[in-house]
């Protein structure tokens, strides 16, 4: 069996995930337009390397709070249609459909919550995915997080463990990413590729013989 390893958040598309989210959020007036200008300020030490997910993820989470799951699924798949399907990489997807022809197995992998991951990967045509896993009771979301954070050398961890649960062991492996964030998983794979790197992981790859791939809408 061969795995593809692929990242969401401007890897397959171009854009991120939660920061979109929020931002339909706002339009919707289901979150205060307060809330972008501190989600920017966070986001500014995750593309340095050294965001503070709990930070992070508690503000992001706090306009699902309280929610029941059957009532944020149809915004979720709303905020799919019109703000995320139309950012997918045209290559991304012909990548995806080549890893499908090959007969190999897919998952994505992000350190965006999995109410947003999980989806995004069922209509792209992915079944296996792994995001930041939310906490909830009775249906109804607490606002709160559990587990590892599948974020830096998080996403190995969750990787591993999804990896034991579908009792899959990969001959070979493909892996994509644009963050420097993902250095790890990137170093973990066989076969890694940096999509539209920055200047720091285009220099690692660069060093490395890594493949660079310059994907445009």
């Amino acid at each position: 069996m061969k795995l593809a390893i692929f990242d969401l958040d401007e890897t397959l598309i171009a854009g991120d995930t939660a920061s979109l989210w929020l931002e339909f959020l706002v339009r919707r007036k289901l979150a205060p337009v307060g809330i972008l200008e501190q989600e920017r300020t966070l986001m500014t030490a995750y593309y340095q390397g050294r965001m503070d997910m709990d930070a992070y993820m508690a503000l992001t989470l706090a306009p699902i709070r309280h929610w029941q799951l059957q009532d944020l699924s149809p915004l979720v798949e709303e905020f799919i249609r019109q703000d995320i399907l139309p950012l997918v990489y045209p290559d991304a997807r012909a990548r995806l459909a080549w890893h499908r022809s090959q007969g190999h197995e897919i998952v994505i992998i992000s350190a965006t919550g999995e109410h947003l991951v999980k989806p995004i990967a069922l209509a792209l045509g992915v079944r296996h995915a792994i995001g930041i896993m939310l906490d909830c009771c009775d249906g109804v979301y607490n606002g709160r997080t559990r587990g590892v954070f599948s974020y830096q050398e998080g996403k190995l961890v969750r990787l591993q463990e999804w990896l034991e649960r579908q009792a899959l062991s990969p001959s070979h492996s493909y892996g994509y990413s644009d963050s420097l964030n993902d250095l790890p998983l990137l170093e973990f794979v066989d076969t890694p590729f940096a999509i539209n790197p920055g200047e720091h992981l285009a220099h690692i790859a660069r060093g490395r013989n890594w493949s660079c791939l310059n994907w445009e809408l």
